[in-house]
C-alpha cells in the first residue's frame, strides 16, 4: 500500500433511481468521480442482506449479498424487467434517504417477476456459480426460503424438525420450496455478477475496494443456524453468551450486540477452516479487508445471554497471533486494514504489531481532555489508516458543532486556523488526516460535503435513524473534483502527481 488517498461511502449512500444505492450507473459515475478526484481507494460498508434494523453489521448471511443492490436497470437491459415495471414500484418519496420498508415490500416482488422470466436453469455461468459457491449458497437459499415460510421468524422459532436441521425435514424443505430457493441462487447470482463487474471497472481505471467484514455474524443467520458447531450454544442451540463492547465513549452502559460467540477452541482444532473460507471469499471480493472490531481477536466482551445491556460482560481470550499465521499460511501477506479503536490494552497493541497491519486513526477522537490522545497526528506511525470519521461518527461538521468550547480552543490550537468560518472548518481537518504520515487517508464523502450531523449514517445503540443517508447526484461537483485532486497532490498521496494541477 502506497502513500495514498480514498474515500469511504456506503453502496446503499450512491445517488440511483430506484430508494437504495446500486450496481447500477451512479456506482461507475462514482468510480469514474474517484478517479478523477485522484483517488485510490473506496471504502465501503459491508455487502451483506441486512435484517431487523437494517444495519450491514448484522446479517443474514456473512457470505451472501444484499439483494436491494442488484441494478434493476440492468435486470431491464437483460429483458427481464420493463423500464415502466420499475418506475411503478414506490420505493419512497424522500429524497436523500433510504425507506426500508418500502423497498422490502415493492423491491423483491420485482426480483421475484425477473426471477420467473429468466429461464435461468439454463444458463451456464448460473449453474457454475451455484456449483462453484454450494458450500454456503446451498444453506443460505435454504434458510431464506424457510424464513419466508415461517413468516420472517428468526430460525429459533421454526418448527423443531426443521430448526435443528432432521435430515427428513430438509429434504422436505428443499422439494416443497423448490422455486423459492432457485429465487435466492438467482439473486445471490446477479448480486455476485453484477459486483464483480463494477470492481473490474474500478480497478481497471486504478481505483482498489476496502472492504469490510464484521469480526461476528448475525445470531439470526444462516451461518449460526447451518454451523451451531462453530459457536458458543447450548444443547438447544440458545447462545450461552453473547457479543458486544463495555461502556466506552459511545454509551455509558457499553453495547449489546447480542451477535453469538465463536468456540475458539473448535475453530483451532480445525485449523480455522471456516475462517480460511470466510476469507478467501472476502480476498475474492475485495482488494483490500478492513477487519472490524480487530482487538476481539485478542480479547472479546462476553456477556451472559439474557442481559438487556453490555454492562455486565468480562474479558475473555481470542485466538491471538495464531489466528493470523494461519491466515497468513493459507494467503502470503494479505492486504489487511486492523480495526483496533476503543480501548486498546498493550497486549491488542502487541497482536496488531505483530501482525503487521496497520490500525486505524480517527480525528475526532483526538481532541479530548487530556490534550494527548494517542489519535493527534503528531503521534502517528507510517503504518495507519487515518480517517476523519468512521460510519459510526459524526459527521465533522456535526461533530465540531457540538465540542465543548475548551475542546474546539484546543482542536483550533492544534490546527492553526483560528479564523476559518465554521461552515469551511471541515476542510482544515481533511487537511490534516491528508498531511499526516499514515500511509492512508479515508475520508467519508459526508466531511467532503461538508454535510451536519443529518447526513451522519449510524450513531451506535440506536434504532430506527441508521442507514439512511443518501448522496444526490449533484453532489459530487467538478469543482470539489478539482480541490480533492490537488489536495491529494499537495500531500503526495495523487495517482498523477506527474501532472501539473
Amino acid at each position: 500500500m502506497n502513500r495514498s488517498a480514498g474515500i469511504l461511502l456506503s453502496i446503499t449512500s450512491l445517488p440511483s433511481q430506484y430508494g437504495i444505492g446500486d450496481f447500477s450507473q451512479g456506482a461507475y459515475d462514482f468510480v469514474d468521480w474517484l478517479k478523477e478526484a485522484g483517488q485510490e481507494y473506496w471504502q465501503i460498508l459491508p455487502l451483506g442482506p441486512t435484517s431487523y434494523g437494517d444495519s450491514p453489521y448484522q446479517s443474514f448471511s456473512t457470505f451472501a449479498g444484499n439483494p436491494y443492490f442488484i441494478s434493476l436497470d440492468k435486470l431491464v437491459e437483460e429483458g427481464v424487467l420493463t423500464k415502466k415495471e420499475c418506475k411503478a414500484a414506490d420505493f419512497g418519496q424522500v429524497p436523500g434517504t433510504v425507506d426500508y420498508e418500502k423497498l422490502y415490500k415493492n423491491r423483491y416482488p420485482l426480483l421475484r417477476k425477473a426471477y420467473e422470466r429468466s429461464n435461468i436453469q439454463e444458463n451456464q455461468e448460473y449453474r457454475r456459480f451455484v456449483d462453484d459457491n454450494g458450500w454456503w449458497l446451498s444453506d443460505y437459499a435454504l434458510f431464506m426460503a424457510v424464513k419466508e415460510r415461517f413468516g420472517g421468524a428468526p430460525w429459533t422459532e421454526w418448527a423443531e424438525d426443521i430448526r435443528l436441521r432432521w435430515q427428513n425435514a430438509m429434504d422436505y424443505y428443499r422439494r416443497e420450496l423448490y422455486f423459492d430457493i432457485e429465487f435466492q441462487q438467482y439473486m445471490q447470482f446477479q448480486f455476485y455478477m453484477q459486483w464483480m463487474e463494477l470492481k473490474a471497472y474500478a480497478n481497471k481505471k486504478g481505483v482498489r475496494i476496502i472492504g469490510d467484514i464484521p469480526i461476528y455474524v448475525a445470531f439470526d443467520s444462516a451461518d449460526s443456524w447451518a454451523h451451531p458447531e462453530l459457536f458458543q450454544f447450548d444443547e438447544d442451540r440458545h447462545p450461552i453468551a453473547v457479543a458486544g463492547c463495555p461502556p466506552d465513549a459511545f454509551s455509558a452502559t457499553g453495547q449489546l450486540w447480542g451477535n453469538p460467540l465463536y468456540r475458539w477452541d473448535y475453530h483451532r482444532e480445525t485449523g480455522y477452516a471456516w475462517w480460511m473460507k470466510r476469507m478467501e471469499y472476502c480476498f475474492r471480493l475485495y482488494d483490500v479487508v478492513r477487519v472490524d472490531h480487530f482487538r476481539g481477536f485478542d480479547e472479546y466482551w462476553s456477556i451472559p445471554a439474557g442481559h438487556k445491556t453490555a454492562k455486565y460482560g468480562s474479558w475473555k481470550k481470542g485466538p491471538g497471533l495464531g489466528f493470523f499465521l494461519e491466515l497468513k499460511k493459507h494467503f502470503g501477506d494479505p492486504e489487511i486494514i486492523a480495526e483496533d479503536l476503543g480501548f486498546l490494552t498493550p497486549s491488542v497493541k502487541k497482536l496488531v504489531k505483530d501482525t503487521g497491519y496497520p490500525g486505524m486513526k480517527v480525528l475526532e477522537f483526538a481532541f479530548d481532555d487530556t490534550q494527548d490522545s494517542d489519535y493527534l497526528t503528531h503521534k502517528y506511525t507510517e503504518n495507519s489508516v487515518v480517517y476523519t470519521g468512521t460510519h459510526d461518527n459524526d459527521t465533522l461538521q456535526g461533530w465540531y458543532a457540538k465540542l465543548d468550547k475548551p475542546l474546539r480552543q484546543f482542536a483550533l490550537d492544534y490546527l492553526g486556523s483560528h479564523r476559518t468560518p465554521q461552515g469551511e472548518v471541515h476542510w482544515d481537518f481533511i487537511r490534516l488526516a491528508l498531511r499526516s504520515v499514515a500511509k492512508l487517508a479515508v475520508i467519508p464523502v459526508q466531511d467532503y460535503l461538508g454535510l451536519g450531523s443529518w447526513a451522519r449514517i449510524n450513531e451506535p445503540s440506536t434504532l430506527g435513524k441508521n442507514w439512511k443517508w443518501r448522496m444526490k447526484s449533484d453532489d459530487l461537483t467538478d469543482d470539489l473534483i478539482k480541490k480533492c485532486r490537488m489536495m491529494a497532490h499537495w500531500y503526495g498521496r495523487g495517482r498523477h502527481e506527474e501532472e501539473t494541477l
